[in-house]
Formats: structure tokens, C-alpha cells, sequence
């Protein structure tokens, strides 16, 4: 069966409002501008997604779909030659910097975590964030402590690109990005 135009078009609508909102966070962002990204009306956006909210949510959902591909890539038995739990998490880890080196996926994450008070979004930033965690720790093998960290560091990754601790001479920044690989 073939898709409808409209289901044809989620998916890059979507992939509009990821970067639209990437930009310009929930609040400063406009559903014409993602209407104006995906060269359709705003009309068209709201027929496919009926709310400011649901629209974000199909982006931060698209976000978590291509974290999870990326990390599930980079923990395959090809990927990295060391499969224990250290190392998979390793790989995972390298693979997450890398999908996130043009800040589209960084940013939008810090954008919803920013909105996470508004319960469609919350609802989907912990459901992504769930999905993730979960594959992380059956994929590796590693301990809940270990997840933790690997999640941890995630968010100090984030940290460190969002304010460019790496170009920041003080002691305090060399401490926190001291070992952890980012973009």
C-alpha cells in the first residue's frame, strides 16, 4: 500500500522542525518557519501536526530515532573490535560525538530539556531518554553504574560544546573536559 502524501511528508517536516527548533529553541520558533524550511504552508504543518507542541515532539522523536541508529551502529559486532561492556560503551560513546558534531541533535535536546515542563514534550524527552538507556545497558552488557556514567557524560558533552569549555584556558574548564570526547 502506498503512503498518503501527508504520510509522506511527516518525515520531512520533521526533519524541518529539528533543525528550525535547533535554532531557535521551542518558544523562539514559529510554525511558519518550519513551514518556510519545508517549502509548504503552515497550513499543510498543521494539517500534519496539529499543535506547536506535537510538531517538536515528532522532532525530538526523530532526534532519539537517529541517537538510538547511531549508537545501535556503533555497538555492532563489526564496529568495534572489543565487544565488552567497556568497550561498547566506548564505541557508542565515539559514535554519539560524532552524530552530534553539527550541534542540529545537541541543540535540540537542550531546547527540550529547557521545555520539559510542558508534558507532551517532557513525555517524549523521558521516553527517548528511556529507550536510549535501556538499549545502552542491554546492548553493552555494563552495570547500572556504568550506564549511569555513560549517560553522565552524555550531558557533560553537552556542557562543554555548549558553552566551548575546550577554548576556555581556566583550570576549572580543563577539569571537567579532561577526558571526555566531543565534537
Amino acid at each position: 500500500m502506498a503512503l498518503s502524501t501527508a504520510d509522506s511528508r511527516r518525515p520531512l517536516v520533521a526533519a524541518s522542525a529539528t533543525r528550525v527548533f535547533a535554532r531557535g529553541g521551542y518558544h523562539g520558533t514559529t510554525i511558519a518557519a518550519v513551514a518556510e524550511d519545508a517549502r509548504i504552508s503552515p497550513a499543510y504543518v498543521f494539517k500534519l501536526f496539529p499543535s506547536k507542541e506535537k510538531l517538536f515532539v515528532a522532532a525530538l522523536e526523530r532526534c532519539f530515532d537517529e541517537i538510538m541508529e547511531s549508537v545501535a551502529v556503533a555497538a555492532g559486532a563489526d564496529a568495534s573490535a572489543d565487544q565488552s561492556p567497556d568497550g561498547v560503551l566506548y564505541a557508542m560513546g565515539g559514535a554519539y560525538a560524532e552524530l552530534i558534531a553539527d550541534r542540529t541533535l545537541l541543540m535540540l535536546q537542550v531546547h527540550a530539556q529547557s521545555v520539559a515542563e510542558i508534558p507532551e514534550i517532557g513525555e517524549a524527552l523521558r521516553t527517548g531518554l528511556g529507550a536510549l538507556t535501556r538499549f545502552v545497558k542491554t546492548r553493552s552488557g555494563a552495570a547500572d553504574n556504568d550506564v549511569q556514567r555513560f549517560i553522565a557524560y552524555g550531558q557533560l558533552c553537552h556542557l562543554i560544546v555548549t558553552l566551548g569549555l575546550e577554548s576556555v584556558p581556566d583550570e576549572w574548564a580543563r577539569t571537567l573536559a579532561h577526558g571526555i570526547r566531543h565534537p
